[in-house]
């Protein structure tokens, strides 16, 4: 369902303990990048377990419009033949990215290093999401954009048939920024060198060197991390296995640790150490998890999570580790809010500029749930836990804003009263079938 139709509330509310074995969708930011590279590779490539969500099916979209073919086979099965480095061809149309954050920013730094002019848009909720920390970078390759300010969509693009080699240092840390600039150094003649001064997720490299790319990673002496790659590699089509996305399993996961009695177990997660540090926090605070069948799957690590409900204690969550969980936020601070003691979340600006300013909707939310919660300096959120759920009994307005969707969904599920949000529709972005999925462990969410 697209965020774009009629607003679909839901109510939450709780109906007893969590039971049973799931497989969330597979992994959001694997699944984008499988598309484009595979767009970008010669031969054919085959995706399995792509996650069909409206983001990821945009970005395919938009490998299509590019000159790449891109057929669905079946569930999450997908073949693409790829038009080699730098033969993307330039669209007939405008890009529509809808929600996704990292489809369009990935999608400009292929764009920034191919010559031809392209047009992005999105829904309301992108368009009013700053593009600028991409767009800057990306100009120093030798291409144009012209947005609106901040570098906002919609947004032309005009790559450059000349393009540069950069060396650029992140201000911050940031997966989509640190990829689009990759993806523009594949198709400039060269070295470019990506340096990030703390570790984010690390799919681009893990990818493009299973693709053929000559990548190298190392560390400073100060811990930053110097990612090089050598421009113009001719990448080779290659099977693709995309795990579950660890930020959709982290869902049921909080769910099952916070409904009393409940013990699930989650298939087949993706378990990339820049990935799993919501799993780590929620062990600090007393987490019965436990990983099981450990193993590894088109070189990224993958487990089975089993959950059972456990009383859980306040933690501080320190900023170093925001970048492996930035995504996880919502969803712990609905874990703290029924927590004995206080969790501090700390250094949460980039929260601000996710698909709505999440900060605030949980901070807000929360409150409006009876939970003691503020926003203290330095964008640390704090939650201040009793050991029981907070009463509930709130409409949240969600703002197109999957994961605040979700995460007062789960809040719902151990309230005294229900937990409604205004509008379900953008779940489908990143976990289609979310509701009905919980319905079936034993969740009672239904149509307000």
């Amino acid at each position: 369902m697209s965020s774009s139709e009629a607003p679909q509330p839901l109510l939450s509310r709780p109906r007893g303990a969590l039971k049973g074995t799931l497989t969330v969708p597979g992994d959001k930011s694997i699944s984008h990048r499988a598309l484009m590279f595979g767009a970008l590779a010669l031969g054919e490539t085959t995706v399995e377990g792509l996650l069909e969500g409206e983001d990821v099916l945009r970005t395919a979209q938009a490998m299509r419009q590019l000159g790449a073919t891109v057929e669905r086979l079946g569930e999450g099965s997908w073949r693409l033949q790829g038009r080699g480095v730098g033969g993307l061809c330039e669209p007939d149309d405008v890009l529509d990215m809808g929600n996704s954050g990292t489809g369009a920013r990935l999608l400009m730094g292929l764009l920034a290093t191919h010559p031809f002019t392209s047009v992005l848009t999105g829904d309301a909720s992108l368009r009013k999401r700053p593009m600028a920390r991409v767009t800057v970078p990306l100009s120093h390759f030798g291409a144009t954009f012209t947005g609106r300010s901040g570098g906002r969509l919609p947004l032309a693009v005009t790559g450059t048939a000349t393009p540069v080699p950069q060396t650029y240092e992140l201000p911050v840390a940031s997966a989509q920024v640190k990829s689009a600039v990759l993806l523009a150094g594949l198709n400039t003649p060269g070295i470019t060198t990506v340096i990030e001064p703390e570790a984010t997720r690390d799919h681009s490299e893990l990818m493009l060197r299973a693709f053929g790319a000559d990548l190298t990673v190392s560390v400073r002496d100060d811990g930053a991390r110097v990612i090089t790659l050598v421009g113009q590699p001719e990448l080779t089509g290659r099977a693709v296995k995309v795990p579950g996305d660890p930020s959709s399993a982290a869902f049921p996961v909080v769910a099952a640790l916070i409904v009393p009695g409940s013990h699930i177990v989650v298939r087949n997660v993706g378990m990339n150490p820049l990935r799993t540090g919501l799993f780590t926090t929620l062990l600090e605070m007393g987490a019965d998890l436990k990983l099981v069948n450990e193993r590894e799957e088109a070189g990224e690590p993958v487990a089975d999570l089993e959950v059972r409900y456990s009383a859980l204690k306040g933690v501080t969550v320190p900023p170093e580790r925001a970048p492996s969980m930035i995504d996880e936020y919502p969803i712990l601070s609905v874990a703290a809010a029924c927590a004995s003691g206080e969790t501090r979340m700390v250094g949460l600006a980039e929260l601000r500029v996710k698909e709505s300013d999440r900060l605030a909707a949980m901070a807000d939310g929360l409150k409006a749930c009876g939970a003691d919660t503020d926003v203290a300096e330095n964008d640390t959120l704090v939650v201040r836990g009793t050991g029981q759920p907070p009463r509930g009994g709130a409409m949240i307005p969600v703002n197109l804003d999957h994961r605040i969707g979700m995460s007062y969904l789960v809040l719902g599920m151990t309230t005294a009263e229900a937990v409604g949000i205004d509008d379900a529709s953008a779940i489908a972005t990143s976990f289609p079938g979310f509701a009905d999925m919980m319905i079936e462990l034993g969740a009672d969410i239904h149509g307000a």
